[in-house]
């Protein structure tokens, strides 16, 4: 028998779900909270959801498998060694699952990304094919290890060395590696170094199997960087059980309610793309377009739990926006408008403002006489990797808590591409600075005579 996959793809959160079926059944391994996606799937496969399995309780996003093994009726698998409030099929290592006469999962437990981190050997006529590792064997890498406290990274790092070699000792070189994360999660330990792989290659290329435990160890919790605040918050969500997506409109904000609440603090966002918010856009409104990584920023920067106001071109903007916040636990905006900002404005032409731009060419030029007044936004790693010599280095996620600390005057803000600058340049507009938008490649950055250092 041949088993099929079909991957459902959420990049802007870098992560992967699957549905692995004999052609008449399907378990579903880590789904997305917006499990549409997944019921279409299936339907256009022909195939029945008989089965839901959650590999770990997920840090990065809200899970959608408790809701989608409640909607279909089919079991729900998660570790027995999880304490959650609802109901499940308790699994633990060696347990096998018959999904069909044909197709069975074998339970492997691989702790490292998290203490109960389980992985699924998907057998088809009782042999092993692939390996749904979750966040634990990525490929070329592991998931990181730091996401359950800092004083517990060690230990699972020595766990994670441990699982991905118990792991591949199980499988053949050509079994298929199917993990969730590693396609740009920040759940990933370092990138990713290939878009598929197979036990064989990873046996090659990974470090969890080429490196003795002591040097792994040692190599990941070195490269350990930054992660988004929203994840504090995700596994305590997946552990209680998260209800069915809501999509539904959020309520109409006309120009008085959105002036309000600009006046009043609150998080009012504007949705289109950064050149359009710059030429014009309401003044007080913060600029996360959907055309970035909406969710990962604004999921980032936004206080838990603060209300939240979007701004779109159309509605089906907003619900697209909605889609992705939903999917890291924002789920229902305080209001959203739709239009453009002269709609929002509602004929006051104050409550309206531009965004002054720039390239890394009208930066050199403007170098000498700025005397520090450049903002780098980029994270931690990336400044270490090379920066504008003399510029000021302030992560976007810590910028709003850090806006003393700014040298005064007209600031010049960067990122690598021009999407976190957007947002930082929002951010200082918003407090009352003068700013100017670098919206450029950061590969530009040297070529047009900045001093990098």
């Amino acid at each position: 028998m041949a088993v099929g996959v079909a991957v459902v793809e959420t990049s802007s959160l870098g992560d992967r779900s699957y549905l692995v079926h004999d052609g008449d059944v399907a378990v579903v391994v880590d789904p997305q909270r917006d499990i549409d996606r997944v019921l279409a799937l299936a339907g256009r496969l022909g195939v029945t959801i008989t089965h839901v399995a959650e590999t770990h309780l997920h840090n990065d996003y809200v899970s959608g498998g408790l809701a989608l093994a409640r909607l279909t009726g089919a079991d729900y698998l998660v570790a027995a060694a999880e304490r959650v409030d609802f109901d499940r099929l308790a699994v633990a290592d060696g347990d096998e699952i018959t999904i069909s006469d044909e197709l069975r999962l074998r339970v492997v437990a691989t702790p490292g990304h998290t203490f109960h981190h389980l992985s699924y050997v998907v057998l088809a006529d009782g042999a092993p094919v692939a390996a749904c590792t979750g966040g634990s064997l990525l490929y070329g890498t592991t998931g990181r290890t730091d996401l359950l406290g800092a004083e517990h990274a060690r230990t699972l790092a020595a766990h994670q060395h441990a699982s991905a070699r118990r792991l591949a000792d199980q499988l053949p070189a050509y079994a298929a590696l199917w993990p969730t994360h590693g396609f740009g999660s920040f759940c990933s330990a370092s990138a990713p170094d290939a878009d598929t792989s197979t036990i064989g290659r990873e046996r090659d290329v990974n470090p969890a199997l080429r490196l003795d435990a002591g040097q792994f160890v040692a190599e990941l919790l070195a490269g350990l960087g930054e992660y988004p605040a929203y994840y504090a918050h995700m596994g305590q969500r997946n552990a209680a059980g998260a209800a069915a997506i809501d999509l539904s409109r959020p309520p109409a904000a006309g120009p008085p309610d959105l002036h309000e609440r600009i006046a009043a603090g609150q998080w009012v966002v504007d949705l289109r793309a950064r050149k359009a918010f710059a030429y014009r856009h309401l003044a007080g409104a913060l600029s996360f377009g959907l055309d970035g990584p909406l969710a990962t920023w604004l999921g980032w920067l936004l206080p838990h739990g603060a209300p939240l106001t979007l701004l779109g071109e159309s509605a089906a903007q907003v619900t697209a926006a909605q889609r992705e916040l939903a999917r890291i636990g924002i789920d229902r905006p305080a209001a959203a408008a739709t239009g453009v900002p002269e709609d929002w404005a509602g004929g006051h032409e104050m409550r309206l403002a531009t965004l002054a731009t720039a390239t890394f060419a009208d930066l050199a030029a403007a170098y000498p006489g700025l005397a520090g007044r450049v903002l780098d936004v980029r994270r931690s790693q990336e400044w270490a990797a090379g920066h504008v010599d003399g510029a000021v280095h302030v992560p976007l996620p810590e910028l709003a808590g850090r806006l003393a600390e700014l040298p005064e005057g007209t600031l010049w803000v960067h990122c690598a591409a021009g999407y976190r600058a957007a947002a930082a340049a929002s951010l200082l507009a918003r407090a009352g600075r003068r700013v100017v938008h670098v919206d450029d490649a950061w590969a530009n950055a040297a070529a047009a005579g900045l001093p990098i250092r």
